[in-house]
């Protein structure tokens, strides 16, 4: 029976991936002088796995690659080779390599053939030279000088379901054929008869006599994609030499790059293998589903406001039976709504993990020395604002590597260490998460900043504050690079980055000192699918304002409130003059509230600076479903979303980013 592995075939691509992206992960933290074993073993165990799935699957270019990558690797961990900084920059761009390869069989299109090959060439000659004569600086592995080969007894009974899962046991004996030499014997004793046999179920055992100069650790990670599909006996039976040991010397050399990960540098990463009996207690569900499960779940938030707002109407001591239902009911939904949202939660170290590499290649590019200092990384984040905001980011850290950390010399000349520091920090704050992205180069220029700005005809003036000066930077097409590269001075990026940071409903603030270094810090909801929102109501409708915008609410004196000719009304908020915006006029609502005084201001705030909405009264705070208004109906301005609120009706949700941004001008003029 010819058994269909294409539905295997996603499942590949993912954990293939994934363990690329352990493979670039373990490399980065490789210490050239005292290379861990274990971290080489992590990098050996990916690619191994690469390979077999490759070879299953028919996808032969990755398996032939990755084969040249496992025979350098293997020469690594056995100590015939040295931990080198080029076989390291050599490693990392075959991960590059093998995820071009990957992505290609994935959606069918063409490979780069020719870095395939060339790159392909160059690890063919690494393999024929000679292996350094100085041990490998394997920390906690010692070499094996001399062994004769081991007899080991294998009984591998794979279960009847073994082929439903696209395994190939033979497969799995020819592989283990190349550990050395085996003899095999079939045992078919539970092979039933011809009419009771089941194409689809494996019947068959093997005993295997395996003699071999290998650990028990290589045989096991033959069947490491079988292990919990058979019944698997490993034993050595004899050992016919005893090893000669002997310790390695470390050949010192500096890394390029220092990774500190929780305060802790060269952490050696865990153990992201992917073999099944360390993810038996998991299962890879498609995002599909688990956006279903919560637009489900949302819906079940609705209507259980809703029964809640009927009953509300109700007597409780005659339905009390009902009321205490209804009281069940609301702590089951909303534990039912955390459960199903921490599904989609991801920690940052998702984001986080790309940029050790990336300053890497950037700094040898620039010809700058720069660590990495990464805080926060368990922070966990929508997998729908994680997305999103992995570009950001990546513009950023660029930014601050190009623009902020200054060549070694002139560092040394100013006092400081010769290796810039950029940090990368999460942390939850609130209903929100706060990012950071700092350096200690030299800081944002005012002077020159205010230069650049009139020179393209941008209004600022000179005495502004810093916050504002600072914005600047993410002005369309602003950019105060010296020359044009291919890494910056085009003026585009950052302000594409402020763009999509406000789409998540985020806000971006940077504070710099001169010659010191700067931080960007960026808020943002930890969900777009649910928000904490605090209801106001203008005339018969009901707004949404997200309540982390929310500064203050109060009713002003009529003494606090003036008229600027030109420029409309301005509240005076202790001592703070801002712009008071009718919530009624922004909307061209026919009813609300005319007379400051009578109503009530809401202070919002976006971006450092604040406006005050005026509104009639303040409804209650509640969790409200985000539905998107511009997919069911078409974009409003000063609107970001829609909700249905427990009686059936719609309110809207503000957009407080560009209500401020439309309304802040008057407050600087």
């Amino acid at each position: 029976m010819e058994i269909d592995f294409s539905r295997f075939h996603q499942t590949f691509f993912e954990e293939s991936f994934e363990g690329l992206d352990v493979m670039e992960s373990a490399l980065l933290k490789l210490d050239i002088g005292n290379a861990d074993s274990e971290i080489i073993n992590t990098i050996f165990r990916a690619a191994h796995s690469m390979k077999g799935g490759a070879a299953t699957f028919g996808f032969l270019d990755v398996a032939g690659f990755t084969h040249l990558l496992e025979t350098l690797l293997d020469q690594m961990r056995s100590g015939q080779r040295a931990v080198t900084q080029h076989d390291v920059d050599l490693l990392l761009r075959s991960v590059d390599v093998v995820r071009g390869l990957l992505t290609a069989a994935r959606d069918s299109t063409a490979a780069d053939t020719q870095s395939v090959e060339q790159l392909r060439a160059e690890l063919e000659q690494t393999l024929l030279s000679a292996p350094s004569d100085k041990p490998a600086a394997v920390s906690a592995a010692p070499v094996v000088a001399a062994k004769a080969s081991n007899h080991w007894h294998i009984r591998f009974a794979p279960h009847r379901n073994l082929f439903r899962g696209g395994n190939d046991p033979l497969r799995i004996i020819r592989e283990l054929g190349t550990l050395g030499e085996m003899q095999v014997t079939l045992d078919d004793q539970a092979l039933p008869s011809f009419e009771v046999a089941d194409a689809e179920d494996c019947y068959l055992a093997w005993n295997i006599e395996l003699h071999a100069e290998c650990s028990r650790a290589s045989v096991l990670e033959v069947f490491a994609w079988v292990e919990d599909e058979s019944d698997l006996t490993i034993e050595l039976v004899q050992e016919k030499a005893a090893a000669a040991v002997v310790e390695a010397k470390p050949e010192v050399t500096k890394p390029q790059l220092a990774v500190i990960q929780g305060g802790r540098e060269n952490a050696a990463p865990a153990d992201a293998h992917k073999a099944s009996s360390g993810e038996s207690g998991s299962i890879r569900v498609g995002t599909e589903k688990i956006d279903s499960l919560i637009n489900l779940v949302g819906e079940l938030v609705i209507t259980q406001a809703m029964l809640a707002q009927q009953a509300a109407a109700l007597d409780p001591v005659l339905h009390e039976k009902l009321m205490t239902g209804l009281s069940q009911l609301d702590r089951n939904t909303r534990s039912m709504q955390e459960a199903v949202m921490s599904i989609r939660m991801l920690p940052m170290d998702f984001v986080f993990s790309r940029f050790p590499r990336l300053i890497r290649d950037l700094a040898g590019k620039l010809g700058k020395q720069a660590r990495l200092v990464m805080v926060g990384e368990s922070t966990e984040l929508d997998k729908s604002v994680i997305e999103k905001i992995a570009d950001p980011l990546n513009h950023l850290v660029r930014n601050s590597l190009d623009h902020g950390i200054e060549m070694p010399d002139v560092r040394l000349a100013a006092g400081k260490d010769s290796s810039g520091t950029i940090t990368l920090k999460a942390a939850h704050r609130g209903g929100s998460i706060m990012i950071e992205v700092s350096d200690d180069g030299r800081g944002l220029d005012r002077a020159k900043l205010i230069a650049k700005a009139k020179e393209r005809g941008i209004t600022v003036s000179d005495n502004a504050p810093d916050g504002e000066i600072w914005q600047l930077i993410f002005a369309p097409g602003f950019s105060t690079a010296e020359k044009v590269t291919d890494i910056s001075g085009r003026g585009v990026g950052m302000d594409v980055v402020k763009k999509n940071i406000q789409a998540l409903g985020g806000q971006v603030d940077i504070t710099s000192v001169d010659g010191r270094g700067m931080t960007i810090m960026i808020r943002l909801p930890l969900t777009l699918a649910i928000l904490d929102g605090m209801s106001v109501s203008v005339g018969e409708e009901i707004f949404i304002v997200p309540l982390n915008a929310v500064a203050e609410s109060l009713q002003p004196r009529a003494e606090d409130v003036k008229s600027i000719a030109g420029q409309g009304r301005v509240v005076r908020v202790r001592g703070e003059i801002l712009p008071l915006v009718p919530l009624r006029e922004v909307f061209h609502l026919g009813s609300g509230i005319t007379e400051p005084q009578k109503g009530i201001l809401v202070l919002i705030e976006s971006e450092g600076r604040k406006v005050a909405l005026m509104v009639d009264e303040l409804v209650g705070q509640q969790q409200v479903v985000i539905k998107s208004l511009e997919s069911n109906y078409r974009r409003i301005s000063g609107i970001s979303g829609a909700t249905i609120l427990g009686d059936g009706r719609v309110a809207l949700i503000l957009d407080v980013g560009e209500l401020v941004r439309a309304n802040a001008c008057d407050q600087a003029a």
